[in-house]
Order: C-alpha cells, then sequence, then structure tokens
C-alpha cells in the first residue's frame, strides 16, 4: 500500500476539455472540471488552458473546493530555438504555478514534436541529432537549477510525437542531464503507446521519478494505430486512452514498485478521451475506486 502521508492523489483536466483537440469537451467549463474533480474525490488538479491566469482567481476556485494545482505542462524548444526564449517562458510558467500551490512543474521538448500534427506517430517521431541532444540536456540542466532556486521540481514528460519517445531516449535523457536537477515525469500510457513495458523501466529509473501519471491504454484501439498510419491525435479520437483500470495495463505492480521505493508526490489520472463517449465524472469516479482498491489511498 501507499504511503497516503506521502502521495496524493490529482486528476488533470484533460478528460473534461482537451487542449491539443478543443472541439473535444469544448462546453465544458474549468468551473465544472474542477467541482467534478472534487466531487470524485480527488485533491490536486494540473492545468489546463481554459484555467484563470491570474493566481488569484484560480486560488479562489481552488479553495472553494478544496483542490490545489499540482503540476502544468510546459513546452520547451530547446533544440529548435534560442536557449533564452525557453528560458524565459519557463520562468513566468514556474512563478504562476509556484502562486497557485504547485511544487513541480513538467517539461516535454517540442522542437520538431508531431504529437499536435496528423502525421503517423508510430511511423514518423523526430530524432535528435548528436547537437540537438547536447542542447537538449543543457538546456534542462539550467531550467532544473532555476526550479531548485525556486524551490520547485523539474519533472521530464516524456511523451508520443516527441524525440523523448522510446526507452533508449528516456534513458540517454536521464544519462545526460542531472540527478539532482531533472527528473523524471513517469507516464503509464505514454510509455504503453510506445511499446515499453511501464515496469522495468519504473524499475531501472524510479529513483528519478518525482511526478505520476495513470493512464491505461485500450489494446483494442492500439493494435490498430500502426497499421492504419494514426497520429497521436487520431489515435486520441479513436480512444486509445482511458482512466485506470479500465484498460489493458497491469497498475498493481506499478503501485507495490512505488511503494518499496517510498514514492512521495502526486499520483495524476490523465486519460484524454472524447468526454461525449466518456462522461468524465463517470470515468474520473471510477479511476477513483479502481486507485482505491489497489493502493488504500
Amino acid at each position: 500500500m501507499l504511503d497516503a502521508a506521502k502521495v496524493k492523489l490529482g486528476i488533470a483536466p484533460i478528460a473534461w476539455t482537451n487542449d491539443d483537440l478543443p472541439e473535444l469537451g469544448g462546453e465544458n467549463t474549468f468551473e465544472q472540471c474542477l467541482s467534478e474533480m472534487a466531487l470524485a474525490g480527488y485533491k490536486g488538479s494540473e492545468v489546463g488552458n481554459k484555467y484563470p491566469k491570474d493566481p488569484a482567481v484560480l486560488n479562489r476556485a481552488l479553495t472553494l473546493r478544496g483542490m490545489t494545482i499540482c503540476n502544468a505542462w510546459f513546452s520547451a524548444f530547446l533544440t529548435t530555438r534560442p536557449l533564452r526564449e525557453t528560458l524565459d517562458a519557463f520562468v513566468a510558467q514556474m512563478d504562476f504555478l509556484y502562486a497557485v500551490g504547485a511544487r513541480v512543474i513538467g517539461a516535454a521538448e517540442q522542437g520538431h514534436s508531431i504529437q499536435g500534427q496528423e502525421k503517423p506517430v508510430l511511423a514518423e517521431k523526430p530524432v535528435f541529432t548528436e547537437a540537438e541532444w547536447k542542447l537538449l540536456a543543457q538546456g534542462l540542466n539550467e531550467m532544473g537549477r532555476l526550479a531548485a532556486k525556486k524551490g520547485m521540481t523539474l519533472t521530464y514528460h516524456h511523451h508520443m510525437g516527441t524525440g523523448v519517445q522510446s526507452a533508449e531516449e528516456i534513458d540517454r535523457l536521464l544519462s545526460l542531464t542531472e540527478p539532482g536537477l531533472v527528473s523524471l515525469l513517469f507516464d503509464t500510457g505514454h510509455l504503453t503507446f510506445a511499446g515499453i513495458d511501464p515496469l522495468p523501466l519504473l524499475k531501472k529509473h524510479v529513483s528519478r521519478v518525482r511526478h505520476v501519471h495513470l493512464k491505461d491504454v485500450r489494446p483494442e484501439v492500439l493494435k490498430r494505430v500502426k497499421p492504419e498510419g494514426m497520429s497521436f491525435l487520431r489515435a486520441v479520437r479513436e480512444g486509445v486512452f482511458t482512466v485506470p483500470g479500465d484498460g489493458a495495463i497491469a497498475f498493481e505492480p506499478l503501485f507495490h514498485l512505488l511503494s518499496e521505493a517510498g514514492y512521495a508526490g502526486w499520483m495524476v489520472v490523465e486519460a484524454e478521451q472524447d468526454p461525449a463517449k466518456a462522461n468524465p465524472l463517470e470515468y474520473a469516479q471510477k479511476a477513483r475506486r479502481y486507485i482505491r482498491e489497489k493502493t488504500g489511498l
């Protein structure tokens, strides 16, 4: 069982309203997201594009529901744009997150990314050059230093359609960055989508994990991705992701390993689906019941 004094449970608003596919849940407000998250039994939320940019306004909405912000996506462009551009944007994002209660900031390199494009996500993912790997590692280390000065933790989010998608790429990123500055955002859904067994990778890198995304995968959709040349966005529309306990991933060994390692931090349900097909509150409650049953949280 995971230690409730160390591990907190949150959920991402992407099940209610999708930042990458605005037509999915476009009618749902951020107030509905937060209210239904709280109703389903979560204490933390990641940030969506509909959330207020004014910390005072967002904090008031959070306090009314007994919620806090635990993390947010940050797009880095360390391989394709000047370093200062990414650092300035990072500091602004970090300051906002700190003001709304988060102490973790999750970054993903978007240089050459195809995750938002209608290209085959498995066949046409970007591959970094040696020079780009160097830029990426140096930039992340610098971002990690800035986060540490703020009392925050930088976590790297491996993601489909980017240059850090495979197990080898995750290994390389962690080997090139400083452990005290750059941690790992461990995402069960993106690993499985990429053809990676999450358990061995977690065993290898559990000491670097500081944030966890709990996302399940529907195998009947995933097996169509390669032969049909699906883009990441199409796979999401088709329902490749779902909440823990509703797909094919074996979460119990992962929970056990995190518990044995003394994991402390947030575990966040993040399963982007079409809310017209998968009612967000219903699926949030389903995930909450499953996690309580398997972890005691």
